[in-house]
């Protein structure tokens, strides 16, 4: 791998690229010695297997497929776009960015064009006043469809209808348009209320040869190439066979437990896969991706909590057999209760995913301390030019080891 580096005009003061500056063969090789340090005592106890962290192949360019803006107020009516300054509010002009795809911030710009054209107001944060908050657009990565969502501080406003009619006809690349609307004074971008303008409301990708579902709230990681490399190492780190059952938390809308199965039945392998979700959008979506892949006789997604489904289990109100589990929660980590239940069900193998080294370290000592060994590290780079690493723990139970 060559020493190429990169440079952007507002990277500094942006902050997003924080490692833009330094060759990606260097990058991989700091993150590779941070998740040594981390897992250290780890690996030195457990004998684990550190694997080498799986980075992009070519360039490490326009690998985020979805992007997303705030508005303000500019002068004499016009539409400010672009990203906030680190650790501020102030929105720092951008027409490209290096690390997106290069279509999204044409839209955006098409789309602030539109509304000065309308006279749409951008959100003024500080008084409240004005109509756009938020831009955000998915793009897929193997299919031509384009999901924009445009979030409102009120459905109604003047010239709405003119204004996504001009859209529309601007951006013929858009396969789907959503308005969102957040009327509160909130950091969060988006509000509890969408509705289709144009298209279905959604969008489709694909992950290991399956077709996915992605709506305006669906969570789906925003570099699809490495995702494949991500999926591909913990759905082999499972170990499953005909027959495994797999327990899938936190299971959003299906992606992981669908490829598992994808990829066994492509082996003439048939496993069987429930997937749990609180969010209810997430789940009636995780169903229709089954249907998609004509999964549905091998997916099973229930909408509860993960760690009263598990208990459940254990009492045997549910098939309470499962030879793997694999989680991946927020940023935030797991929970005790959670983790406790998981020993109590005691799979054979489970697949911690994490982006959070931090608290994944956190949260394996406690299922170290419930029987079970750490086998395999396994790195991704989700984020390349930042400090974030993507990791697999692969824990085996030390009785089935026996």
């Amino acid at each position: 791998m060559g020493y190429k580096t990169y440079t952007c005009p507002i990277a500094r003061m942006c902050g997003g690229c924080e490692w833009l500056a330094v060759p990606y063969a260097i990058q991989l090789r700091r993150k590779q010695e941070w998740i040594a340090s981390v897992f250290a005592n780890v690996i030195k106890q457990d004998c684990s297997q550190l694997d080498e962290i799986a980075g992009m192949q070519g360039e490490p360019t326009h690998f985020r497929h979805k992007a997303a803006t705030p508005f303000a107020p500019g002068t004499q009516e016009n539409v400010r776009y672009g990203f906030y300054a680190y650790g501020t509010h102030h929105i720092i002009p951008c027409q490209a960015c290096l690390a997106e795809n290069p279509q999204a911030r044409k839209i955006f710009n098409k789309l602030a064009r539109v509304a000065e054209e309308w006279h749409i107001p951008a959100y003024n944060e500080d008084q409240g006043t004005g109509v756009l908050r938020h831009a955000i657009v998915r793009i897929g990565w193997k299919t031509n469809e384009c999901l924009l969502v445009i979030v409102t501080s009120h459905c109604d406003f003047r010239h709405k209808k003119e204004f996504f009619y001009a859209l529309r006809k601007t951006c013929p690349e858009v396969t789907s348009a959503v308005q969102n609307i957040n009327d509160r004074k909130t950091n969060a971008m988006l509000g509890r209320q969408s509705y289709v303008v144009w298209g279905t409301g959604t969008m489709h990708d694909k992950l290991l040869g399956c077709l996915f579902e992605i709506g305006p709230q669906s969570f789906y990681q925003t570099n699809p190439a490495q995702t494949e490399a991500l999926y591909q190492r913990a759905i082999e780190a499972t170990g499953l066979r005909e027959r495994s059952r797999l327990l899938d938390a936190y299971c959003g809308t299906g992606t992981i437990g669908i490829c598992a199965a994808s990829m066994l039945k492509r082996h003439k392998q048939t496993i069987q896969v429930v997937g749990i979700d609180q969010t209810p959008d997430a789940i009636a979506c995780a169903r229709r991706n089954a249907r998609i892949n004509a999964l549905q006789t091998s997916c099973r997604f229930v909408r509860t909590d993960a760690t009263a489904y598990i208990k459940a289990a254990c009492r045997g109100n549910t098939s309470s057999h499962f030879d793997a589990v694999i989680l991946d929660p927020p940023r935030a980590g797991s929970t005790p209760d959670f983790l406790e239940s998981v020993s109590l069900l005691a799979p054979q193998r489970v697949i911690y995913v994490s982006c959070n080294v931090k608290t994944q370290l956190r949260d394996l000592d406690i299922l170290r301390a419930r029987g079970y060994r750490v086998t395999r590290i396994l790195p991704v780079d989700m984020f390349p030019h930042t400090k974030h690493v993507e990791c697999i723990a692969a824990l085996s139970h030390v009785r089935a080891e026996g």
